[in-house]
């Protein structure tokens, strides 16, 4: 975590929200898709929650970087905005036609590892060690796992392979992408995200109309789900995950990669009726392994953990209220 952050019960409950709410998308992706076809599915979530965040963005007054943009960052800004929504929410609406919305969620946790060697060819100082270079290992054969022939069984799709690929190249993208935000100057998170939804919303949703024509109106099950991923999942997890960072810190919020596909799993098996294999098992063990020996360390991790007990504990002791 960031110097002088100390997460606080609060932190830790938000946490748990984001987790949830993060399982809970790949949930919503496989009832949408029950309705929509995935490009539209991609673009009215984009389009829904950009302006969801427009709303919330105006009452900061639009405030985006603190001087003009140059037009090196303005071309960044259109890169971020293919590779955090337009490509990754494409990939993954397609993507989960063929696997379970368990395993999406465990290859979207990779993203996390794939950051590591791409910072450290493109980032000063984010140069790999051998701790991050064993939590690599450990990651990637987490991923090798997962698309080991026993995963091919549990959708039942037979695009199955082709739909763990478009898992992992959405990973690539928002690792990618995590990258270029670095080469930002200070900008405002708010507008950031809106930015990206907006722009992501003014491409993809013409692709749609293209390429798919105008969609039929889906039942109400899908309509909900894609409303749901639009304000909850895309605008309200971007607001809960500025709150965690500037309460708690990156670091803290980085064990949103550990919650989420537990949530994840969860509620496949339970709401969707999904097959949770051995392999999804144990290559979420691995890639949760390995993202702990990359990114925290035994330090840090003790820290974040040590906090817990004392938070949960102490109750309304310290302030009279949960915070």
């Amino acid at each position: 975590m960031v110097a002088g952050l100390q997460a606080q019960r609060r932190d830790w409950f938000c946490l748990l929200a984001l987790g949830l709410i993060g399982g809970g998308t790949f949930m919503a992706v496989e009832i949408a898709l029950t309705g929509l076809a995935p490009l539209w599915l991609a673009g009215l979530r984009i389009l829904f929650g950009g302006l969801v965040m427009a709303a919330i963005w105006a009452l900061q007054g639009f405030r985006l970087f603190a001087q003009s943009p140059r037009r090196m960052t303005l071309i960044h800004l259109l890169a971020i905005s293919l590779l955090s929504t337009v490509i990754p929410f494409s990939l993954i609406s397609w993507g989960q036609q063929h696997v379970t919305s368990g395993f999406a969620a465990v290859a979207m946790a990779s993203s996390a590892l794939m950051v590591a060697p791409l910072a450290h060819f493109t980032v000063r100082g984010e140069q790999l060690t051998q701790r991050k270079s064993w939590g690599l290992i450990a990651g990637f054969a987490g991923v090798l796992v997962l698309i080991g022939p026993g995963t091919l069984s549990a959708a039942g799709s037979g695009l199955e392979l082709l739909g763990q690929l478009a898992c992992f190249a959405a990973a690539s993208c928002y690792a990618t992408s995590s990258i270029i935000v670095r080469r930002l100057p200070q900008v405002n998170p708010v507008g950031l995200v809106t930015v990206m939804l907006l722009t992501g919303a003014s491409i993809i949703v013409p692709a749609a109309l293209i390429t798919q024509g105008s969609p039929d109106m889906p039942p109400a099950s899908a309509l909900g789900a894609v409303m749901a991923l639009a304000v909850i999942s895309t605008a309200g997890s971007n607001m809960l995950g500025i709150l965690v960072i500037r309460s708690a810190g990156p670091t803290f919020m980085g064990l949103t990669n550990y919650i989420t596909p537990v949530f994840a799993i969860i509620l496949g098996a339970m709401v969707l009726g999904e097959q949770v294999t051995l392999r999804i098992l144990a290559g979420f063990v691995l890639i949760a392994l390995g993202l702990a020996i990359a990114h925290l360390g035994r330090a840090k991790l003790k820290a974040a953990l040590r906090s817990l007990p004392g938070r949960l504990g102490r109750g309304r002791a310290a302030h009279g209220s949960v915070r």
